[in-house]
């Protein structure tokens, strides 16, 4: 019989899980849930999801719609789907061989890498940026390289992007409207995007989750459906936002059948499918919900963000108003803290209050100094009475 040993000399992580820590995001929700407060720092959405979505999926479940669904998602939602992105995105997609539902858009973008792209090939990402996209794409290898938007209003610098492409440079990663700054892309800096994408023969990856969050005349508008972009885009977008389903883990993309059958390969080899009951929820919201769902649900999150801005800049954290998403960047200079991370837990101390450090969103530079350190994320997809008493507790808020 072998002898048991102890002995793990030839044991050990791979190169890759060193280099990997906790996200800001997540460590400032644990940190706020030990205190018991309010969490700002996680878009957790805990609103109330759409009562046909919640019944819908409750009576599959008892239905018996609890095994394997094709690797692409249900037909129903498939085909909801197709009609979704003619209507909203003005993009025309077979339902049965241009659309996979995914587990989550993290696992739509995680899949579609996997299958695009090599490693060690480049991937462009604007700064402020989301914080696992950047990780996701260092988890395969691939190297995220930072462009950063200028000015208050986070806009598109076309010179800065060509000085940041290189002959390894194989794609770039859109994200509007954006988290964390709420940026929306406009007509015109996605016209200047497409053709810097087709002039260098570039995917385009866009993370479209908050496309129905949109304010004061904001619009949404996808890359894909430009001259000569469709062939090239990967569209991403899902549920948990919309419909406040974000521990669904539930999203969907779209794109060429060049590139789908490799994609939902790897979908199938990680996740087989995405959760059967929730899908046919999903397909009731999509075939059931009025046009007035979305743009009741724009009003009222505009009214939370300016329920929010209003407070935070009667604390003196002036906020940076975003146009779309529901995230708000703030200027915390007058939070004792050498950096963003120590301004968010004593800000967490003082008042119950957690945000992530603006810092998780930005590239450290080179004289080690970070864009986002003076910066805190608030989010505000929150019930009003718990957003009441944030804004209540930054009125008292002293430092």
């Amino acid at each position: 019989m072998p002898t048991a040993t102890t002995n793990l000399t030839d044991l050990r992580l791979s190169d890759l899980a060193p280099t990997f820590v906790q996200s800001e995001i997540r460590a400032m929700n644990v940190a706020c849930s030990a205190v018991n407060g309010i969490n700002m720092a996680q878009g957790v959405c805990d609103t109330d999801p759409p009562h046909p979505v919640v019944e819908s999926a409750i009576e599959a479940i008892r239905n018996g719609f609890n095994i394997y669904t094709r690797l692409d998602g249900i037909t129903s939602l498939r085909e909801a789907l197709a009609h979704k992105f003619a209507s909203f995105n003005k993009l025309t997609v077979d339902p049965e061989r241009e659309i996979l539902v995914t587990s989550g858009a993290t696992g739509a973008m995680y899949c579609t890498l996997q299958a695009l792209l090599n490693p060690g090939d480049e991937c462009l990402i604007f700064e402020p940026f989301y914080g696992y996209h950047i990780l996701t794409l260092r988890s395969q290898r691939l190297k995220p390289v930072t462009v950063p938007l200028v000015g208050a209003n986070y806009a598109l610098d076309i010179e800065a992007l060509r000085a940041a492409v290189t002959p390894k440079t194989r794609a770039i990663i859109l994200n509007t409207p954006a988290n964390p700054s709420g940026k929306v892309f406009t007509l015109a800096e996605l016209e200047q995007l497409a053709d810097f994408a087709m002039e260098h023969d570039l995917f385009v990856f866009t993370d479209e989750m908050y496309e129905y969050f949109l304010y004061e005349g904001a619009e949404h508008l996808s890359i894909a459906a430009l001259p000569g972009m469709k062939d090239r885009t990967i569209t991403i977008s899902g549920f948990s936002k919309t419909f406040s389903v974000t521990g669904w883990r539930l999203g969907y993309l779209t794109g060429s059948t060049k590139w789908l059958p490799a994609i939902g390969n790897f979908h199938d080899l990680t996740y087989i499918c995405a959760p059967a009951p929730l899908q046919h929820g999903a397909a009731t919201g999509l075939l059931q919900l009025p046009a007035s769902f979305y743009t009741d649900m724009a009003a009222e999150y505009q009214a939370k963000r300016d329920l929010v801005c209003a407070a935070l800049t009667r604390a003196g954290l002036t906020p940076s108003v975003p146009n779309g998403a529901y995230y708000i960047l703030a200027d915390a200079t007058r939070i004792p803290g050498a950096d963003a991370k120590q301004k968010a837990r004593r800000l967490l101390a003082d008042t119950g209050i957690a945000a992530v450090a603006g810092s998780a969103f930005f590239g450290t530079n080179t004289d080690g100094t970070n864009r986002g350190d003076n910066l805190l994320r608030f989010c505000y997809a929150k019930k009003d009475a718990e957003l009441e008493e944030a804004c209540r507790r930054l009125d008292d808020y002293q430092v």
